[in-house]
């Protein structure tokens, strides 16, 4: 048998970062079993479904790198198929026309609610045998009212509902448009799923919809409900807890592997380790060893991992998600330094793509303003002389490297009889503006002799004009 699984998502927003776990974790179930990932899109809400939600769906899908073997599929390009379905259905005595209005339908869960009875529809149409025509009506699948529904959940174990408790849901709405518990029963029927991984909130549609599976004669997939995530406050993650659509970590400065790995970590484990790479991941994870409780979203932990994936990351593989960010702040990089140059003496301080691309403008820009408060520190009158000497020494260095650079500001404070740091402090002010920067020699070459020239000049006029 080849496993099939899928993540279907309802385009009716961004995709949410809670889908792209259920996503990674159908995505990972299928490789490691050489199986199928196929992405649907459920898009039967029409007016609540956007093309706009779709890009975003299959943009978030891409940066992720969860790429799908089929699709997308678009329920909303199968609806005849569902209609001739539905027939069938009809046909077969499991599905029948309910004609009760909206008022008698509120009054009913009132009176039950009032009786402190669980609300549900208490069957008055499904022994009608006249069916008018032409007066409004739904379409309700005849649910057995014997037996149980019994199935293995992969991640929270054996689950057991009784029929009698479930009453007869509307597959198809008063204008003939289907609902969801009809169109998935019958997409993941006709697509072969084999195994469905999804959140926990759809644990009362699976008794349901595996009845209408059985009414098909279809085979019942294997069903995987994964626990929701929870925002550091304990509760259901949402916007009040930041960031939850998953382009939003794009914009933040996260890489799309440490997402990865902090996502699969949110109810899975293997051991202590923090750390997988994507083979290791394919390798070790099973969906049988999910928590079956809720996991909480800790955004320092992410930060951790960004930060050491930003470490230990190739510079030619940071420079491909870095671009996005440093053309948000308007920087061309293929004017000035090497970037593979700047991104390595930037990843050992950077925590997110978004302070990297911050800490590469003194590179590629010129600077407005100095830190005041390392201005009033490092800018006094005897700065200038300092700046003097060093504009000169760099102006005839034999070659422009750091050794080089290094030994003309050892030598300038020799000259000058003061320390390092006399020399080093207004140097450092000068040309990246109070910017967060690496050693000094390696940011004087990376920022270049005529850049530097050029910001020296500018800072010995600003100490003359600040003291005059």
């Amino acid at each position: 048998m080849t496993i099939r699984t899928r993540f279907a998502p309802s385009p009716t927003g961004y995709l949410h970062i809670g889908g792209a776990r259920t996503a990674l974790f159908s995505w990972l179930y299928a490789r490691k079993h050489g199986g199928k990932f196929v992405l649907r899109i459920e898009d039967t809400d029409l007016e609540r479904s956007s093309t706009e939600s779709v890009d975003a769906i299959l943009e978030g899908m891409t940066w992720l790198g969860l790429e799908y073997d089929e699709g997308p599929f678009f329920q909303t390009e199968r609806f005849d198929h569902y209609k001739d379905v539905i027939q069938k259905l009809m046909d077969d005595g499991h599905a029948y026309r309910c004609y009760c209005s909206k008022e008698r339908l509120d009054d009913l869960r009132e009176k039950q609610m009032a009786n402190k009875e669980k609300p549900r529809y208490d069957g008055c149409c499904r022994d009608l045998q006249d069916y008018p025509e032409d007066k409004p009506h739904v379409i309700r699948f005849r649910n057995p009212r014997e037996g149980v529904v019994v199935f293995d959940d992969m991640v929270r174990g054996k689950i057991a509902v009784q029929n009698a408790e479930l009453d007869d849901l509307i597959i198809a709405r008063t204008d003939g448009t289907p609902t969801y518990n009809l169109t998935v029963v019958v997409d993941d029927r006709d697509m072969g799923m084999t195994h469905i991984v999804r959140g926990d909130d759809h644990i009362n549609n699976t008794p349901r919809q595996i009845n209408i599976l059985n009414a098909l004669g279809a085979e019942i997939p294997r069903y995987a409900h994964v626990p929701m995530i929870l925002g550091d406050d304990g509760k259901r993650l949402s916007k009040r807890h930041g960031a939850v659509g998953v382009m939003q970590y794009r914009d933040d400065g996260y890489l799309p592997e440490a997402v990865i790995n902090y996502l699969v970590r949110l109810g899975w484990s293997h051991g202590d380790q923090e750390v997988f790479t994507p083979e290791e991941l394919i390798q070790l994870f099973d969906v049988e060893d999910v928590n079956n409780s809720a996991s909480t979203f800790n955004t320092s932990k992410l930060i951790w991992l960004n930060q050491h994936y930003i470490k230990e990351s190739d510079p030619t593989h940071i420079a491909r998600h870095l671009s996005y960010h440093l053309g948000k702040l308007g920087i061309d990089p293929s004017q000035g330094p090497d970037l593979l140059k700047v991104i390595q003496a930037n990843q050992e301080r950077s925590k997110t793509l978004v302070e990297m691309a911050d800490n590469c403008k003194i590179y590629y820009q010129d600077f407005d303003e100095y830190n005041a408060k390392s201005a009033k520190k490092a800018f006094k009158p005897e700065a200038v002389a300092v700046l003097e000497k060093m504009s000169d020494k760099l102006n005839h260095l034999p070659g422009w490297n750091r050794e080089l650079i290094h030994a003309a500001i050892e030598q300038t404070a020799a000259e000058l009889d003061v320390g390092f740091g006399k020399v080093g402090m207004p140097m450092r002010l000068a040309v990246t503006g109070g910017a967060p920067s690496p050693d000094l020699d390696l940011t004087l070459e990376l920022i270049g002799l005529s850049t530097c020239l050029r910001r020296i000049e500018k800072a010995i006029a600003y100490i003359n004009e600040n003291n005059a």
